[in-house]
């Protein structure tokens, strides 16, 4: 029976946690230390292991670290393995395998390697391998049913008169599709259906949150693959969920726009508050995802969404595609019916994005313009004038290792600055407003917008002065040469352009 190598995430936790009561005591580690000498020896022969990639001085590795060592000690008595590089003492071994960052994780099947996409937590690494160690569809029989009900955070279930039987190559079919996401079990056996309490054909989806169990509410043996994904992508996302590092990707995936409600944990009054939001949140499921949020945390995480002041509990829209920013007034109680108000204005495109913005320079007396949130539409979407801007970030090393290259762009064309403005924005500090077609993932980003368009172009080049030179003339509409003022007896005539003698 497929079922019996399998064992919750929960219980596999508990059990690494009895150990981790002698860890003291242990010297040993459960994760194996590989070579380039013993690497082949010992992936190749297990059906599955996980290897980490890292580097001693990286931090997201050192924060691994504990839940990757928890994960290894609870995954052992299942017979599957964890191991680990150390990328600096084994460079070329990690070169062979394509390592670009740390910590990278690779899932091995008998040698083959393909990239791990799960969580970074310890009952997350846990789950995530119990499931690749599982068919993409368990037999369930009336003996592990109550089991497998429980053993995943969302677990599928179909319920058929026999293997053959509709839908079953659909279900079969997203199961192999989202292993990785879900828990997918099925079975013919008439006790278990009767424990069940349904009639097949049926497939019921178990939740350790919300609702506990949901049945398909449309027939049955017609569900396709594709409707039987965007039920349990519907399904995945809670009422009222936490977000965090771990969760955020489900959020994201759905396209939906993100509702937060900062609070602080600490605060006794805080299951209330999360609790009071929770009609709000079921009357616009799937239109908008509501979320609470650990405000001591992630209070950096609040500044960004323009919640000026730490004050909780707070409420804020933001608009993941367009990245655009709707926060509640914090001079205002967080009421459940102003909430749902806001919200119904909206989806209704009532409401107006609040724009992040420095104040704006009383002089620029550089020759890169800095433009701030305010003024980027009057700047940028100047049609007389050439624009290329870089976004950046005070924090970032590349955009610090670009600032004097930068600068002497700026200086280059500071003859026809009314032709071409070379300019910058810091983008943590000001938000684009709606107009623009773009939002800004990472750092420095360069965009050029020729004279008389709304038309942006990527720069993906080379940042030596020489080649953003170049891109400039193949690009610009405007001419770039400096305008050359003629002595003349009307001083009110205009420059004209220089020209090569004919």
């Amino acid at each position: 029976m497929r079922f019996s190598f399998l064992v919750s995430a929960a219980s596999a936790i508990a059990f690494a946690s009895l150990v981790a009561g002698e860890a003291a005591e242990a010297t040993a580690s459960d994760v194996l230390s590989l070579t380039a000498e013993t690497f082949e020896s010992a992936v190749k022969p297990e059906s599955l292991i996980l290897v980490e990639f890292f580097a001693p001085w990286c931090g997201h590795c050192k924060a691994l670290a504990p839940h990757y060592e928890e994960a290894a000690t609870a995954l052992k008595e299942k017979n599957i393995k964890l191991a680990k590089v150390d990328c600096v003492d084994q460079a070329d071994l990690c070169q062979t395998h394509g390592v670009q960052g740390y910590p990278t994780l690779k899932v091995f099947r008998s040698g083959t390697p393909s990239d791990y996409t799960g969580p970074r937590k310890a009952d997350g690494i846990v789950s995530y391998m119990i499931k690749q160690s599982l068919p993409a569809v368990s037999d369930v029989t009336a003996a592990n049913l109550d089991e497998f009900q429980k053993a995943d955070k969302i677990v599928i279930v179909a319920y058929l008169p026999s293997s053959t039987a509709a839908p079953a190559a659909e279900f079969s079919a997203a199961a192999e599709k989202h292993r990785d996401d879900y828990l997918f079990g099925i079975t013919t056996d008439a006790e278990a259906i009767a424990a069940a309490g349904v009639t097949p054909p049926a497939i019921v989806t178990y939740r350790n949150f919300d609702e506990p169990s949901t049945n398909y509410p449309y027939p049955v043996a017609s569900a396709n693959v594709k409707e039987i994904e965007d039920w349990l992508q519907y399904l995945s996302i809670p009422i009222i969920g936490e977000v965090n590092g771990e969760t955020y990707a489900i959020y994201a995936v759905s396209g939906n726009p993100l509702a937060y409600l900062f609070v602080d944990p600490t605060d006794e009054k805080t299951p209330e508050y999360i609790e009071a939001l929770k009609p709000v949140a079921s009357e616009f499921r799937g239109k908008v995802n509501f979320v609470w949020i650990d405000a001591t945390k992630f209070g950096d995480h609040a500044k960004a969404l323009n919640l000026v002041e730490p004050k909780w509990p707070s409420f804020v829209i933001q608009d993941l595609e367009k990245q655009l920013k709707y926060p509640y007034d914090q001079n205002t109680a967080v009421e459940p019916k102003e909430v749902s108000e806001m919200v119904s204005d909206f989806l209704a495109g009532k409401l107006v994005p609040q724009l992040k913005s420095e104040p704006i320079p009383e002089t620029q007396d550089e020759s890169v313009f800095t433009v701030v949130g305010k003024q980027f539409e009057e700047v940028v979407f100047d049609d007389s004038k050439d624009v290329f801007i870089e976004f950046y970030a005070t924090w970032c090393g590349h955009c610090k290792r670009l600032k004097p290259i930068w600068d002497s762009l700026g200086d280059h064309y500071a003859d026809v600055k009314d032709q071409i403005v070379i300019a910058k924005m810091e983008a943590q500090e000001n938000d684009l407003p709606a107009s623009v077609p773009f939002r800004i993932s990472g750092f420095p980003t360069l965009k050029f917008k020729p004279a008389g368009t709304r038309e942006f172009l990527d720069y993906d080049g080379e940042r030596a002065l020489e080649s953003l030179i170049a891109f400039v003339d193949d690009n610009a509409k405007n001419s770039l040469k400096p305008a050359v003022k003629i002595e003349t007896e009307d001083a009110s005539q205009a420059p004209f352009e220089a020209h090569d003698e004919l």
